[in-house]
């Protein structure tokens, strides 16, 4: 399974869409600051997650979501 997430910085408040395998081992990895990324906004919780059987699939949708109309349908699952 590959899952494409959504993390919340509980630092300033911002998202991060991402996508995985393995959704706590990468939360530990965003956590642990060695993301660039988001190294200065740690800590982070999941705020969303949804689960593909196809690993284009899954990036396809992360893609998907860092568009402007990807977070305007993100945000209406929220």
């Amino acid at each position: 399974m590959h899952y494409v997430y959504v993390l919340k910085s509980e630092k300033d408040g911002n998202l991060y869409i991402g996508c995985t395998q393995d959704i706590e081992e990468r939360l530990k990895y965003h956590n642990s600051g060695r993301v660039r990324s988001t190294k200065s906004r740690v800590p982070f919780g999941i705020l969303y997650s949804e689960a593909y059987n196809d690993k284009y699939e899954a990036f396809n949708m992360e893609r998907y979501y860092k568009t402007a109309k990807g977070k305007r349908a993100l945000k209406l699952k929220l």
